[in-house]
């Protein structure tokens, strides 16, 4: 654990919907297992529950709508004035159901990291441990995995890889039991991932640079 002295590290958490990995942070951030604290989410959804876990957790949340004659880039740099109003040192792509452009991405370089529920080249975009679970019923896979990354560019969950861990497919699965054992490494692998994230002397230097 950081020395109560230490400049806790300032995170802006973007999410689309439920926010089970954003508990997991918040609650981390709480405990002291990660030295930091969430000072902002943002959701593109009026309706994700994770603005209620937000204010339940007294954080301040914005949702962040599309225009209906936004392009996509001007909604991503209206996107990125919003967030770095909050000074994160790292924004936190929680189940964020964007594709972020260089717009966003360049206000803050290597300090945007993404969750995926599969391993590094495997399964990107939507649906993944859907994807996962049907080649396994098809018997085209035995494993799945979860990994978080950078995200440094325009690309698909294939930014430089932070942390893996795999997940067994087991012949008694379930949709349900396999969902629910990889989002338990999600929480895990994330929380531990923006630990380690927090304890870099580069994480702590807050404010963005178009």
């Amino acid at each position: 654990m950081a020395p109560p002295h230490a400049p806790r590290t300032r995170i802006v958490v973007l999410v689309s919907g439920n926010g089970s990995n954003l508990q997991a942070v918040l609650d981390a951030c709480d405990d002291g297992s990660i030295p930091a604290e969430v000072v902002a989410v943002v959701s593109n959804r009026s309706s994700a529950f994770a603005l209620e876990r937000a204010a339940t957790a007294g954080v301040p949340s914005v949702h962040v709508g599309k225009h209906t004659d936004e392009t996509r880039r001007d909604y991503d740099a209206r996107l990125a004035d919003i967030v770095a109003g909050f000074a994160p040192d790292l924004v936190v792509l929680a189940g964020w159901m964007r594709i972020l452009t260089s717009d966003f991405l360049g206000w803050f370089p290597d300090r945007v990291i993404n969750l995926h529920p599969a391993r590094p080249g495997e399964l990107p975009g939507v649906n993944a441990i859907e994807r996962a679970w049907h080649e396994a019923m098809a018997g085209q896979r035995t494993s799945t995995g979860v990994m978080v990354h950078l995200v440094p560019d325009e690309g698909v969950d294939d930014g430089p890889v932070l942390a893996t861990e795999d997940v067994d497919i087991r012949p008694d699965d379930t949709f349900d039991t396999l969902a629910d054992r990889i989002h338990a490494v999600e929480h895990r692998l994330l929380v531990a991932t923006i630990a380690t994230l927090c304890r870099q002397p580069s994480s702590t230097s807050s404010g963005a640079t178009p």
